[in-house]
């Protein structure tokens, strides 16, 4: 098991854009970078995906293909193919998305051990519905990454003080649905 640093953890998970004199503002990536971590770049993933239509269009619109078919047919099997390939794409992301957070769960536990990582990104309610806003300001404090991992705690201290019901409650259906 490979120890990445808790800079690279959340430039794969997270991406941030900072202007001069503001806090960064920082949002969850919807394709998760794994360049950081030594993998493909979600950048390249995303050349690929909008490459797939033009791709299928060279492949059924092509003469030989076209004066096999015919127009109805090319259009019916150029439609059904590019429904094919829009869940290919959702499964590859999908599949991208649970190898990052596989590859970096363990160095986050060594971080963070009583913060789940997928509570932080999630998109609906949770503790650390703040953590993108302590995150952008925590960019600015820190310089290194025990800054950045002690800025980081503070906040996530914060917010299981600020939410401790909800952490609760959470806990409660856990242990719940473990005994059932």
């Amino acid at each position: 098991m490979k120890n990445y640093s808790l800079s690279s953890i959340l430039n794969a998970l997270t991406k941030y854009t900072k202007k001069s004199d503001m806090p960064a503002i920082v949002s969850k990536r919807l394709i998760f970078n794994k360049a950081p971590l030594g993998g493909i770049s979600s950048n390249m993933l995303i050349v690929f995906f909008i490459s797939i239509p033009f791709i299928e269009y060279a492949a059924v619109f092509n003469p030989y293909v076209f004066g096999a078919l015919g127009i109805a047919q090319s259009i019916v099997v150029f439609i059904v193919l590019l429904v094919f390939l829009m869940q290919v794409v959702f499964l590859m992301i999908w599949k991208n998305n649970k190898s990052v957070l596989k590859r970096v769960e363990k160095s986050w536990e060594s971080y963070f051990p009583s913060v789940d990582i997928k509570m932080v990104l999630s998109s609906g309610v949770s503790p650390y519905n703040d953590f993108y806003k302590a995150y952008g300001e925590a960019i600015g404090i820190a310089s290194n990454d025990d800054e950045l991992h002690h800025s980081l705690a503070k906040a996530f201290a914060l917010m299981q003080d600020e939410n401790r019901d909800l952490l609760e409650a959470i806990q409660k259906d856990k242990d719940s649905q473990k005994r059932a």
